[in-house]
């Protein structure tokens, strides 16, 4: 019987509640699995995947960000994290939460699975937390263009100083987001990026948690931890021992239909990771987790926790 317990703890920027789960397996734990959620979401739509991985022996937990889920800061605040800062005070509370894990379940190996902006959060992580994991999947991601994330940045903070960083805008909506459909034939919604799955689609969309357009202040937050984790002698800072696994679609545009997590993975090996491994599913869209071929990613996943775990499956 898997237990499941929601709790919470003190945001880095020192008053607004994190909200966050944790799925308790039966038996000795093979490790723990904190998952990081992405952009306009929140962390009980990884509920599937977290009960299949906890089913299989491992401690799953997650947290919403600031600004998502159950830790909105205030009342018709969605994707808000603050003023200034939010970039970093999220990745400071994705590591009290990784305390707490540690703290609670000592001796335990410890991964991290970032999707979507929550692998640019990890990757930051890695960088700022050198040591103090034993593994990473980036699901997901990407390696923008430098050049096209500056132009990005510079709008972005345009924006928060002209309109104020609550403000949804949907010029930068549409600069960030606003292409992810092209490619697509007779897409049916906004969303037909996200997965081939109309039933996920369909769910995201009516989900009032889910899909707004995020706040100035998060768009410029995101793009500068984005240009933080692209620069080489950021990169190198990273453990080269840290096992690192990249999975995405090869038809999803956040990864540039694969060419993104290619030129990232490419990157890791510049920096000198000496485990780093990566796989693209054919025809599969940005949530892979919410795939038609998810079965096939969930076990992917698992068999490489397993054997970076040093465990077999169930």
């Amino acid at each position: 019987m898997i237990q499941l317990t929601e709790s919470g703890f003190t945001s880095a920027d020192g008053k607004t509640r994190i909200y966050y789960r944790e799925y308790l397996p039966e038996g000795e734990p093979k490790g723990i699995v904190q998952l990081v959620h992405g952009i306009a979401e929140y962390i009980a739509r990884y509920d599937a995947f977290a009960r299949f991985l906890c089913a299989q022996g491992y401690i799953v937990a997650g947290n919403d960000h600031l600004g998502h889920g159950g830790s909105i800061k205030e009342e018709g605040s969605l994707g808000w994290e603050g003023e200034s800062g939010g970039w970093e005070t999220m990745v400071e509370d994705i590591h009290t939460l990784h305390r707490l894990l540690r703290e609670e379940h000592p001796g335990l190996p410890c991964y991290l699975f970032g999707h979507s902006m929550g692998s640019f959060l990890t990757r930051n992580y890695i960088i700022h937390y050198k040591g103090s994991l034993d593994g990473a999947v980036l699901c997901g991601t990407g390696h923008q263009d430098a050049l096209l994330v500056k132009t990005g940045l510079e709008a972005a903070r345009l924006v928060c100083r002209r309109k104020g960083t609550r403000y949804a805008s949907p010029f930068l909506n549409n600069l960030l987001f606003g292409q992810n459909n092209r490619g697509y034939e007779n897409a049916r919604t906004a969303y037909d990026w996200l997965s081939r799955d109309e039933q996920v689609v369909d769910a995201y969309i009516h989900d009032p948690l889910c899909g707004f357009i995020p706040p100035a202040g998060l768009c410029r937050d995101m793009l500068e931890g984005i240009a933080f984790i692209t620069k080489p002698r950021n990169m190198e800072r990273m453990s080269k021992d840290l096992p690192v696994y990249f999975i995405a679609g090869d038809k999803d545009p956040v990864g540039e239909n694969g060419k993104g997590v290619i030129r990232a993975y490419k990157a890791f090996l510049r920096a000198g990771m000496r485990d780093v491994t990566m796989k693209l599913y054919p025809g599969a869209r940005h949530e892979i987790l919410n795939e038609f071929n998810k079965q096939e990613v969930y076990e992917d996943v698992l068999n490489w926790l397993n054997a970076k775990s040093g465990h077999s499956a169930i």
